[in-house]
């Protein structure tokens, strides 16, 4: 295991797959067991942009995958970059961008003072999905991970997160079952 990537074999391949420090120790105590990621293909330029090449990253829920997307569209961080800030876990962060606190955000790799004010003024009401037991919409009741993490996913494509939280919401009254967040986000679309 290298120290921002872990090796995957699929089959008689050996993949790369990038994924944030907060990951990397639950990970090494995997060695040889299956896991699933949720991943995300990006390609990165080398040599002065030159030349691109594809980067594969990992995440251990979708949900932690559509926070880095939202976490890299903040000015000056980059998908390395990203990652390697990404010590502490997404609830955390989240957590720390919703209460303003550059303090926290500051002990994180790559961010200093700079960077965790531009990180709070462009996230700031943006991250309410990934705070952990917290509800989205004021005075909503808590929500389950497979919910949540639909909910994410739906803000990923574009939803707004209270019109996302509706929608989980509406689907999981009419099908208690479904039990995992894609599934989840299937019965959403097929009965907009």
């Amino acid at each position: 295991m290298l120290p921002d990537r872990v090796q995957l074999a699929v089959g008689p391949t050996l993949l790369d797959v990038f994924v944030p420090g907060s990951d990397l120790d639950s990970l090494h105590g995997r060695i040889g067991e299956p896991v699933t990621f949720h991943t995300l293909m990006v390609l990165e330029g080398v040599g002065q942009g030159t030349s691109m090449v594809p980067r594969l990253i990992g995440f251990g829920s979708a949900g932690d995958r559509a926070f880095f997307e939202l976490f890299t569209t903040v000015k000056n961080i980059g998908h390395r970059k990203a990652l390697r800030a990404l010590q502490a876990p997404v609830q955390d962060v989240a957590a720390a961008i919703a209460r303003r606190d550059a303090a926290f955000l500051v002990t994180l790799p790559e961010i200093g003072k700079r960077t965790a004010e531009t990180i709070i003024a462009e996230l700031s009401g943006k991250v309410d999905s990934w705070l952990e037991g917290a509800p989205q919409i004021e005075g909503a009741p808590a929500i389950g991970s497979v919910a949540a993490d639909a909910i994410s996913m739906l803000i990923a494509l574009g939803e707004r997160p209270d019109a996302a939280r509706q929608l989980v919401e509406r689907t999981l009254a009419q099908f208690p079952d479904v039990d995992s967040p894609e599934a989840l986000l299937a019965q959403v679309m097929a009965t907009r």
